[in-house]
């Protein structure tokens, strides 16, 4: 299919399939923002609700060629901006004559707090009885840890996630990404459109709790029933317990990762190696068979791979139809004519003038095409506007700066 021809019946000029939502984004960091992204890339109106002269997520290093971070631009795009101390007498009725307007609010802060500053869903629910309140935290609002601070390669650890990650003989290791923020994070997004969609059948709000360490658990293949049931599983660095051979293989010019995860697949294998002989022959044929003589398989299709540069080798294998890619880095993939193509780059002007390949939406729709529509604001940027919105002329606007609380 072309691409022309699955967008040909798309709405011009439209936000998304969440056009006319909006959400109270308090968030910090990566998690709750990361909720929030997924919300605006799908059309939300997302407000992100900052500290004054908020200086969070300029993380370096800015953007070559920029003034901007990566890490605010990565995950704040496509919001607007409202400064708010909500630590200030008054800033709890700001904040709550913007619930009046609101259908989600998206907080990621330690649990209590924002009960604390008189923001908390019990607050907001009083002023708007059908508001969806996410609430993002480390290790959730109930349970003996709730109270716990979770950073992301902390609960990597926590979880038993990070002691299957590394090679066999060697120690844990994180996740390069940010795994249990995003996960969380994309579990949130789900979670407030969830409770939109009962909302939305029966006019009822709620509280939706979501914790990284259970996002983290509950993305990990079934591991943790495996060891709650006694069979605890182990490491298997780049090869993988279920098929065999499937491994990182060196080629004169660099690497390949290869999977030969039918049958069908070893026996054409096995004629570009020239060993026909082995294609169904004892502790070859079978995938079970493979398994239990994983370091004999391994070596043959490593000594092929040796035998090639790595562009041959994937090709060779690919119209063998075998599964197979080089091992490229962030910059080989962003030069992919495919990721280009699919929009996975979208050169956005950035606030202070200057353009970036900003990363697009993963989602694609047909009818309500998504897109970068806009940069990360400056902190603040969208304040006047929105608080013109919820009613405040002028003046007003001019007593809440001076009383420090926008």
């Amino acid at each position: 299919m072309e691409r022309a021809e699955f967008f040909r019946d798309s709405l011009p000029d439209h936000p998304g399939p969440l056009a006319g939502l909006r959400v109270l984004d308090v968030s910090k960091v990566w998690s709750g923002p990361m909720a929030g992204c997924v919300l605006a890339d799908m059309g939300a109106d997302v407000v992100r609700v900052e500290m004054p002269g908020n200086r969070e997520g300029e993380l370096p290093p800015a953007l070559p060629g920029t003034t901007r971070s990566w890490f605010r631009e990565s995950v704040n795009r496509n919001k607007r901006s409202l400064s708010l101390d909500l630590r200030k007498d008054g800033a709890a009725e700001v904040f709550l004559r913007l619930v009046d307007s609101a259908d989600v609010v998206l907080e990621n802060y330690l649990p209590g707090t924002m009960e604390r500053w008189g923001v908390g869903y019990r607050h907001c629910r009083e002023r708007r009885p059908d508001i969806v309140y996410v609430s993002l935290s480390g290790y959730g609002q109930y349970g003996p840890g709730a109270g716990r601070p979770g950073y992301d390669p902390v609960v990597q650890a926590d979880t038993g996630w990070m002691a299957l990650n590394g090679t066999c003989g060697g120690g844990p290791v994180r996740a390069p990404t940010f795994l249990a923020d995003d996960l969380a994070g994309l579990h949130a997004a789900l979670g407030a459109l969830a409770a939109l969609r009962h909302r939305d059948a029966t006019g009822e709000g709620q509280h939706v709790d979501v914790a990284m360490q259970d996002a983290l658990l509950f993305q990990s293949a079934g591991y943790l029933t495996l060891a709650a049931a006694g069979a605890p599983p182990r490491r298997w660095g780049n090869q993988t317990e279920f098929v065999a051979p499937s491994n990182i293989y060196d080629c004169a010019d660099g690497q390949v990762y290869v999977t030969v995860a039918l049958d069908r697949q070893w026996r054409r294998f096995t004629e570009l190696a020239g060993r026909t002989d082995l294609a169904r022959a004892p502790g070859y044929g079978r995938n079970t068979e493979r398994l239990a003589n994983r370091h004999a398989v391994d070596r043959l299709l490593a000594e092929w791979c040796g035998a090639h540069d790595s562009h041959e080798a994937v090709r060779k294998l690919q119209e063998a139809g075998i599964t197979a890619a080089r091992v490229r880095d962030y910059a080989e993939a962003a030069a992919d004519p495919q990721v280009r193509e699919r929009e996975m780059l979208v050169d956005t002007e950035l606030a202070d003038g200057s353009t970036a390949p900003l990363t697009g939406t993963a989602v694609k729709f047909s009818r309500t095409p998504t897109t970068v529509r806009r940069a990360a604001p400056l902190p603040g940027a969208d304040t006047d506007a929105l608080l013109a919105e919820a009613g405040y002329d002028s003046a007003a606007r001019a007593r809440l700066r001076e009383r420090g609380v926008v």
